[in-house]
């Protein structure tokens, strides 16, 4: 070969192989930015992938200065152009799907839209774990094929796990409901799911989450893989359930709250989330809790790491550090450095903001903090960075690099969108079985009301772009001949009768009328709670001039995240049907027409007591949780509310009729074991005897099935949801009415019977907390409650 020919082969080598790995990689038009980017920034050891993750964790910590770990104290940490580390940004959002919330996530660049699933509440009536599990695996796959053309992070501060105390909470539309048990179980679900339980190895297994569908499948990862496809973050702890009402915020809201009550109903949903979720992250909440701001509160910050075994970090709610000290809020400390230290020292990691990061040298300086508390902070930071591959390379060469563009808005993942909206809508009314229309009976169509013609606010908060919205009135119009649309009021308060006569002469000549009712987010969101139960403005006069109008009885579809006194229209025998369709996302106008004409068969179940609007005279700020009638207090949730309600806890119709017969479950249980010397049995004020949950030795020899039999006796199959509930003897002041102890979706065929079996775990769903916080299990009868069935299950010590 000539000297020419070499010089020349050199150049075209470099030219057209490695010029353009000296160049910004990008991928669409976007620069991807990763550490330990070759040639020049892979050979430090914390980019060795043969080596631990503590090892690479404490290799890259010992290359910083101070000033630089500090620097990581944020949700938008400072990278190192020296050991060619970009910027990070810690804050994204996936509550329901990709969200435009949160600096860490972009939708300019190839990928403009992510699948919308329906509001977390309408998802948790459908009492579907597997559906949970699902719908987190593929915001999962999303999120990821997002991260690899560079227009996502992969921390993901979703799922809020906090108890839907209190109707009027902005927020309760973003739970799964009231219930701690349930609030649990989607938790668990969801961040498996969010997390890389969906993903992985070979090992596979179908799944049927109860649509009778059959959809997809999910693989399952091995408790040996340690490597994460996203992380999620349980959030808000702890007794965060308050924006904004009457005087109190949530920045500066002392949630006083009793031992007992935090036991049994704000823990668990955390202890799930982190102990058997496995989630990576928690975030601590605005408000102080019994006096303490929860960021300060090292004993359940600690709880979360020592009993729960959390892996991850800790971040604050965003500038929840500044307002400790802040004097328009809490006060709660003098200075700003004093705030940084104790929230730094009780365990937090990352601060939201910037108050940390601007402060931490100062507390350091007078003495507040130590260098190996940041050094601790930013140990947990790293190591979860390097679990989540972030320091192997470019991102499309790893594990989960094949994931792009292709992989979001598919038609698996819209197609479950769907079935997941489908699932969770309830059919609260059905008077004479109006519905299911039949579609060849339907010659003209009515929809009216404010948010039937828009296709924009009916995904509820922490939403992001979807990938094909549609309207109600878009899915609906598809079923009749002929269609006419009103909206009777301007928008969702409705503060003006204005548009109301073109309602009624539309709804005189239909065939059918649909009105659709209920909340958005100018009613109910972030920062905002609700003052009243009922129906925004003059919508109530709405439904009832279109009723008095209408030649048949209307039905009314109501919208929203929290509880609505629709009392008047319960008994109002011109409104035949009422449907309940939360916020239900992309899917929500094809769900809701397959519904109201009869392709799909509802079967969602409330996760919340609808209260009427006389409830609003509760002080929004009391947390108590029971009862207490010497001060005319009622109790909050099924478990311990003894006034009226509008529609209980579980509640939900179908267009078949089931019935139960119990196959399978023990009469007796007895604690063999439990040593007389370790057991403190004691008389109750209400005379019964107990034993404490810690001195059983073995609750998993306590577990049984609960087998029974559903009939489908209609001519409809239909996917049913199973509650089993447990009314526990009362041998503790504060003994709940009764507690969900399971449930089981199942899908049923007209005319035959479907077995389903439920675990009960009587250590957990038997037991209560007593006045100090602690786990007690009754001796006695214990009643478990399925349908209008009831069964004894006597618990003794011999």
């Amino acid at each position: 070969m000539s000297h020419h020919c070499k010089r020349f082969c050199l150049f075209f080598l470099f030219f057209f192989f490695l010029f353009p790995l000296l160049l910004p990689q990008t991928s669409g038009g976007v620069i991807l930015q990763y550490p330990c980017k070759p040639p020049k920034h892979n050979h430090y050891p914390f980019c060795n992938k043969s080596l631990s993750v503590t090892s690479r964790a404490h290799s890259l910590i010992s290359h910083l200065t101070l000033p630089e770990k500090i620097q990581q104290l944020s949700d938008n940490a400072t990278g190192f152009p020296r050991l060619g580390i970009p910027d990070y940004l810690w804050w994204s959002e996936s509550l329901h799907g990709i969200a435009i919330n949160g600096p860490g996530i972009s939708f300019k660049g190839p990928i403009s839209a992510a699948t919308g699933f329906p509001q977390v509440i309408l998802s948790a009536a459908a009492f579907n774990r597997s559906l949970w599990f699902l719908i987190g695996s593929a915001v999962a796959v999303e999120a990821r094929a997002m991260h690899n053309v560079g227009q996502a992070g992969l921390t993901f501060w979703a799922p809020n796990v906090n108890v839907f105390r209190d109707p009027r909470w902005g927020r309760g539309q973003e739970t799964a409901g009231e219930d701690p048990l349930l609030g649990s179980d989607y938790a668990v679900q969801y961040v498996k799911g969010l997390q890389g339980g969906g993903w992985g190895n070979a090992r596979r297994k179908s799944v049927d989450f109860g649509g009778g569908s059959g959809f997809g499948e999910h693989r399952v990862l091995g408790e040996e893989d340690d490597v994460l496809m996203l992380s999620a973050c349980c959030k808000h702890t702890m007794a965060y359930d308050l924006e904004k009402w009457g005087n109190f915020s949530r920045y500066s809201f002392d949630a006083v709250v009793t031992e007992q009550d935090l036991e049994d109903t704000f823990v668990p949903p955390f202890r799930g989330c982190v102990q058997e979720g496995k989630a990576t992250c928690l975030m601590c909440s605005y408000n102080r809790l019994n006096g303490v701001p929860a960021c300060a509160r090292e004993d359940l910050l600690e709880k979360a790491r020592k009993e729960w075994n959390m892996k991850g970090y800790i971040t604050s709610d965003c500038n929840a550090v500044s307002t400790i000290s802040d004097s328009e809020y809490q006060g709660y400390t003098k200075t700003i450095e004093e705030a940084v230290a104790i929230t730094l020292k009780a365990g937090m990691d990352i601060n939201c903001g910037s108050t940390v990061a601007l402060h931490a040298k100062s507390a350091i300086a007078q003495g507040r903090l130590q260098e190996k508390d940041i050094d601790r902070a930013v140990f947990n930071l790293f190591s979860l960075q390097i679990r989540l591959g972030l320091f192997d390379g470019d991102p499309r060469q790893g594990k989960f690099g094949t994931l792009g563009p292709k992989n979001v808005c598919t038609k698996e993942h819209r197609r479950l969108a769907l079935e997941a909206t489908k699932q969770g809508i309830v059919l609260l009314k059905n008077d004479n079985r109006y519905l299911p229309l039949s579609k060849k009976d339907v010659s003209s169509l009515a929809i009216i009301g404010p948010l039937a013609n828009n296709a924009t606010n009916i995904g509820g908060d922490y939403t992001g772009y979807s990938c094909k919205p549609e309207s109600l009135y878009d899915g609906l119009k598809a079923y009749a001949k002929k269609t006419e649309f009103a909206a009777g009021c301007t928008d969702v308060p409705c503060v003006s009768d204005d548009q109301f006569d073109e309602a009624v002469r539309i709804a005189k000549r239909a065939d059918v009328v649909v009105v659709v009712a209920g909340l958005d987010l100018s009613q109910e969101t972030e920062d905002h709670d609700r003052v009243s139960l009922l129906l925004p403005g003059k919508q109530t006069s709405l439904v009832l001039s279109i009723a008095a109008a209408s030649r048949k009885p209307v039905i009314l579809v109501l919208t929203g995240g929290g509880p609505i006194d629709v009392s008047f229209a319960k008994a109002d025998h011109r409104i035949s049907s009422i449907l309940w369709i939360g916020y239900p996302g992309e899917a929500g106008a094809k769900a809701l027409a397959e519904v109201i004409f009869g392709d799909y068969n509802p079967g969602g179940r409330l996760p919340m007591t609808w209260y009427p609007e006389s409830f609003t005279k509760v002080p929004m700020n009391d947390m108590n949780m029971r009862a207490n009638p010497s001060r005319g207090y009622p109790g909050r949730t099924y478990r311990f509310y003894n006034g009226d309600q509008v529609y209980g806890f579980g509640h939900g119709l179908s267009y078949t009729n089931y019935t139960y017969s119990l196959l399978s479950a023990p009469t007796r249980l007895n604690l063999l074991g439990f040593s007389t010397t370790r057991k403190r049995v004691l008389g109750s004020q209400q005379g019964g005897e107990y034993v404490f949950v810690e001195d059983i030795p073995s609750c998993d020899s306590l577990k049984f099935y609960v087998v029974a039999s559903v009939s489908n006796a209609g001519d409809v199959d239909g996917s049913h949801v199973l509650l089993l509930f447990a009314r526990v003897p009362e041998v503790v002041g504060g003994t709940p009415l009764k507690q969900l102890v399971g449930f089981e979706r199942v899908h049923t065929f007209s005319g035959r019977s479907t077995e389903a079996s439920i675990l009960v775990n009587p250590c957990r769903h038997f037991s209560i907390a007593n006045e100090g916080g602690k786990r007690v299990m009754a001796l006695g009868n214990h009643i478990l409650m399925l349908g209008d069935l009831e069964h004894t299950v006597a618990i003794g010590t011999r």
